[in-house]
């Protein structure tokens, strides 16, 4: 059923009870996967992805290679995840697309000159789909990767930005709205974006839909502004485990 956009006024609350501006519910953990040299779990409603980390691993590169590390990412959407009972499997267009533009934000942010000759393995595992999707995994990723030990120059944090204008739409009082649901993706335009640390360098800009070319100055701005709010949801819960892990050293 169509939504209903007028009850999307900035006066009014969104369908599941949110004002325009606020985030869904965060919830994150760090060392879930024993196993793993790093280890995520992330909530962003009722979207939900664990991330593990392998490496950084050297490995013998035939023909010289890059005297960087290598960052390889793999997803795994469950079948169960989303509505659609759909396998995605690796040369999906929409899973491929994800791979790469996750591999490219953490190559700018990891300091991979530091392990040369290496491989640094992200691998994603979805189990809930309800929006925000790549948002979620990035930001699972920053999570696992500061488990693993890997420096880097901050987090990478994002969300998704949305507008209740439609494509053709001449409508000059369209309002933004931040961290779209599944419902609110497939009736809305939207962008995911991802900043580099508490500031405004854009390092992730994705946009899966149409929207006037007027509207994605506020559409960043509100994405730009949520993305500073989940970095200090992530920064409590990387302080926190430390703060744990220190606790059980002393005792």
């Amino acid at each position: 059923m169509p939504l209903d956009t007028s009850s999307y006024s900035l006066a009014l609350l969104r369908l599941d009870g949110r004002r325009w501006n606020e985030l869904r519910r965060i919830h994150a953990q760090i060392s879930t996967q024993a196993a793993a040299d790093g280890s995520s779990y992330l909530e962003m409603g009722n979207t939900k992805v664990i991330c593990t980390i392998a490496g950084p691993a050297e490995v013998r590169r035939t023909g010289g290679g890059g005297s960087d590390a290598e960052i390889k990412v793999e997803i795994d959407i469950a079948g169960f995840s989303g509505v659609e009972r759909k396998k995605r499997t690796k040369t999906d267009k929409r899973v491929a697309e994800m791979r790469y533009t996750i591999a490219n934000a953490f190559s700018s942010s990891l300091l991979t000159h530091l392990y040369p000759r290496s491989t640094i393995q992200i691998t994603l595992h979805i189990l809930s789909q309800d929006g925000s999707l790549l948002a979620a995994c990035l930001n699972a990723a920053t999570l696992a990767l500061i488990d693993a030990g890997i420096p880097m120059t901050d987090y990478i944090v994002a969300c998704t930005a949305g507008s209740t204008s439609s494509y053709s739409s001449n409508d000059e009082s369209a309002d933004p709205l931040l961290d779209l649901n599944s419902s609110e993706e497939m009736e809305l335009p939207f962008l995911t974006v991802g900043t580099l640390g508490a500031g405004e360098k854009v390092s992730v800009l994705v946009m899966e839909t149409r929207a006037q070319i007027g509207r994605l100055e506020g559409m960043l701005a509100v994405g730009v502004d949520g993305c500073k709010q989940v970095r200090e949801i992530l920064d409590q819960v990387v302080r926190r485990h430390g703060k744990k892990l220190v606790n059980s050293i002393v005792e």
